[in-house]
């Protein structure tokens, strides 16, 4: 299983960063069956090319041919922000995991530096053939304000809101993951 997941990490990091990929530049990766086609599929968060920002990360996502070949379906470059640097500090850390059946989830975080520590969580389910943000959470607080917090959970397919643990109501959305900002997450947040 682990020489399958390494071929397909390095042939993935070819199909994201061109002829000559690097792949130490592969972050983190998870298997799943996305689209319920009993098919194992990818999806990876790699770090961005020496030319781009150091500090965001793009989400590549492949699902299984018919050849159960692993094709890019998503390519969403600089969408995570996280800290990749081995020396680096650490709680800045993002991640990618299997959530449920179907569902990617990808965190990232600054639970290292300064006063204002946040964390988020990105949930992308698979619908009409793409990859959308089904669910953003996102919490943060002030290391010097014990009342400068708060939370946040929102449903995107359902519209169902919780800030700072009570329900409210926001408008459902269709958002690929390719389109996502996370102003969209804050603003839906009212932050």
């Amino acid at each position: 299983m682990r020489r399958f997941i390494f071929m397909a990490v390095l042939l993935s990091a070819n199909a994201a960063f061109g002829a000559d990929p690097d792949p130490a530049r592969i972050v983190d990766v998870a298997v799943g069956d996305w689209n319920g086609d009993g098919k194992p599929d990818l999806a990876l968060l790699a770090e961005a090319p020496d030319d781009a920002a150091d500090d965001q990360l793009g989400v590549y996502i492949y699902l299984r041919d018919d050849h159960d070949l692993l094709r890019l379906t998503t390519s969403a470059p600089g969408k995570i922000w996280g800290t990749t640097v081995a020396e680096g500090i650490y709680g800045q850390e993002p991640a990618i995991k299997a959530a449920g059946k179907s569902s990617i989830a990808i965190h990232s975080q600054n639970s290292a530096i300064g006063r204002d520590r946040w964390e988020q969580t990105l949930t992308l389910a698979y619908r009409n053939n793409q990859f959308v943000v089904a669910g953003y959470t996102y919490s943060h607080y002030d290391t010097l304000d014990p009342d400068g917090g708060g939370s946040c959970d929102y449903n995107a397919l359902t519209g169902k809101l919780q800030r700072d643990g009570k329900d409210a109501k926001a408008e459902a959305r269709t958002i690929t993951i390719a389109d996502w900002k996370d102003e969209t997450g804050q603003s839906i947040c009212g932050g």
